[in-house]
């Protein structure tokens, strides 16, 4: 089994997690700004290149009554961009409230710095669907 990537989508940023099936769990690795207001192609390509994914997870945004959030659209879009450009299997699931977990996670760690809150982000997304 090789490894899959997990991306937190949001209009700013994007969180990135990479996973192992094998064991179920995965670790964060960085937050990609938008390059004008636009996820960096160039960048996640070189991810996908130096990590081989055999499928990518992105997170489904849903808020706590099991509609999708407003951002939804956006991260469903990223998703088939992804499949559109990449050819890779990609999975959407359920972030309901991985960002709470990881600002509650990471504490005072991650002080200002939103940037490792989005990569742990996408960590959780990944290991909800690894674990599932």
């Amino acid at each position: 089994m090789g490894v899959l990537l997990g991306f937190d989508y949001g209009t700013h940023k994007i969180g990135v997690a990479v996973g192992q099936p094998l064991t179920g769990t995965a670790t964060p690795l960085e937050t990609l700004p938008m390059v004008n207001r636009r996820p960096d192609w160039a960048r996640i390509g070189r991810l996908l290149e130096e990590w081989r994914p055999e499928s990518l997870v992105v997170g489904h945004p849903f808020q706590m009554n099991d509609r999708e959030a407003s951002n939804a659209e956006g991260a469903k879009r990223f998703a088939r961009q992804l499949h559109g450009r990449f050819h890779l299997p990609v999975h959407l699931v359920d972030e309901r409230l991985t960002s709470r977990e990881a600002w509650s996670r990471l504490g005072k760690e991650a002080g200002k710095d939103q940037t490792r809150v989005d990569s742990y982000a996408a960590k959780l997304i990944l290991e909800t669907w690894l674990n599932d």
